[in-house]
């Protein structure tokens, strides 16, 4: 089935295949990922270039991919579960800055789990997870959460653009070559 035909399908509300589901997931995971990666790249070359200047090396660039591989994960899963669906009948820099605030926190929501968990397995208790949260400092974690909401708010706009102008038509504005404008004679 064509990718007009399954929006087709899905937008009269007909049943889609999990098949379908499953390759629009995976999708909206790799666009996702690919924009956060780019994102998460630049920092990563940013970083990179001022540890250079005190002396310091830096090869992390995989960290910036894995990142954006997490990061898009959770916001599928905030898709899931509905996150994302408040405030859309309002003007459209409404649900872009919320969207962008909302995610930014429930990928430190996640990250924090991720510390208490990892604090658990290691038979570290739940204390040390905290303790190494708290290591990095407010400024590190304000950094991170305002890092993340700027990355968001470009990504929501075009997101919530293409809900609102229909998602074959803002790609086709992009990816495709403008028919010729007319001229009046």
């Amino acid at each position: 089935m064509s990718a007009a035909a399954s929006s087709a399908t899905m937008r009269e509300g007909q049943p889609v295949s999990l098949k379908q589901r499953a390759l629009a997931e995976l999708k909206a995971y790799g666009v996702i990922t690919l924009y956060l990666w780019l994102f998460l790249g630049c920092f990563t070359v940013y970083r990179r270039l001022i540890l250079a200047e005190t002396g310091v090396s830096y090869v992390h660039y995989g960290i910036a991919l894995v990142e954006a591989m997490v990061i898009a994960k959770v916001v599928l899963i905030g898709r899931i579960f509905g996150f994302s669906r408040r405030f859309e009948d309002r003007p459209l820099i409404v649900p872009v800055i919320y969207k962008s605030i909302v995610f930014a926190l429930l990928v430190m929501g996640f990250g924090i789990v991720e510390h208490l968990v990892d604090g658990w397995i290691h038979h570290r208790g739940l204390s040390d997870g905290l303790r190494e949260i708290a290591a990095g400092g407010f400024y590190e974690i304000g950094a991170r959460m305002l890092t993340l909401t700027v990355a968001f708010v470009p990504f929501f706009a075009f997101h919530e653009l293409g809900r609102v102008l229909g998602r074959g038509r803002l790609t086709g504005m992009f990816f495709t070559r403008p028919e010729p404008a007319a001229t009046s004679a």
